[in-house]
């Protein structure tokens, strides 16, 4: 399979590179550097691309990521995931592309009444952030060119995943830096923000693997969660981190690590994904988070 990759150089884009290669897929990477140094709002270059490399099989994963920065510039968070995701699924429909994977977020669900839980598909998506509302928009427009333009589009809503080479802006890999620095420096205390929130926690080489599937077998026009089906307090999560340190560390909280707005509570349904697939998790959390420590240290002696 001819596949490109849109965000190829962010963090999941270069396990899902990796992955795609290992699996003998030949690979376009297209990012703003690299082999195909593109930015998916211009609408011109995008359509460039598309028109001469005609890849099988497109996955959009260029976006604003960060849930909680998308607060402070939503105009940016729009033109990047909402209009950049019109420019790749037009070009993928003028250059006829025969499958289109746009991945979204468990973060359209937002705020969940407790009763939906865990979230299928069809729960109601109730966006809380900027983010959210970017993705929420992004999968709609996914959907129209399936219906509208007959595009074979297909919906990933992955929730919370981490791995090695995730940037420390967001949590575990934040928290197992200040673990890491904590045990070089001697210090007892690890700054934290809200410990409440639940979350999956998946392997981002589970989320890839994922990925992958549902190109091959997935339904057109069709969503699919990526989840476990089970939920982690944030509290549990920073336990296991700190569990694995070398040091006594006592978590303190930071109210400055407080988001103003946070989703209580995202736990899905995978049932969906694992009947259309046969997908399930291989990577053990407590691995993952091993893992993630294990880079924090690693880069503090680079």
């Amino acid at each position: 399979m001819r596949a490109l990759v849109t965000g190829a150089l962010g963090f999941v884009g270069r396990h899902l590179v990796g992955y795609l290669r290992s699996c003998g897929d030949e690979v376009l990477e297209m990012d703003l550097a690299g082999p195909l140094p593109v930015d998916v709002t211009d609408r011109a270059a995008v359509a460039r691309v598309l028109s001469e490399n005609h890849p099988d099989a497109v996955y959009h994963l260029a976006a604003f990521t960060h849930v909680g920065a998308s607060w402070d510039d939503p105009l940016r968070v729009i033109q990047i995931n909402v209009e950049g995701t019109l420019n790749v699924l037009d070009a993928c429909t003028i250059s006829g592309v025969g499958r289109v994977l746009v991945i979204g977020s468990a973060e359209e669900y937002g705020r969940a009444n407790d009763d939906d839980i865990p979230l299928g598909e069809d729960a109601p998506l109730r966006p809380s952030t900027p983010y959210g509302a970017s993705k929420v928009a992004a999968g709609y427009l996914a959907l129209q060119a399936h219906l509208g333009s007959g595009l074979a589009t297909l919906r990933a809503r992955p929730f919370n995943h981490t791995g090695a080479g995730q940037v420390d802006t967001f949590f575990v890999p934040a928290l197992a830096r200040r673990i890491a620095e904590a045990e070089r420096a001697g210090i007892d205390d690890i700054a934290v923000g809200s410990l409440d929130p639940v979350r999956e926690m998946l392997d981002v080489r589970d989320v890839v693997r994922a990925y992958r599937l549902l190109v091959t077998l997935g339904e057109p026009g069709g969503v699919y969660n990526i989840c476990r089906g089970r939920g982690f307090t944030i509290g549990e999560i920073a336990e296991r981190l700190v569990a694995l340190s070398t040091r006594r560390l006592r978590l303190v909280i930071d109210p400055g690590l407080v988001r103003p707005v946070d989703v209580p509570r995202l736990v899905g349904d995978p049932s969906r994904l694992e009947a259309a697939t046969g997908w399930k998790p291989e990577f053990d959390i407590d691995a993952t988070l091993a893992g993630v420590l294990d880079a924090a240290r690693t880069s503090l002696d680079r």
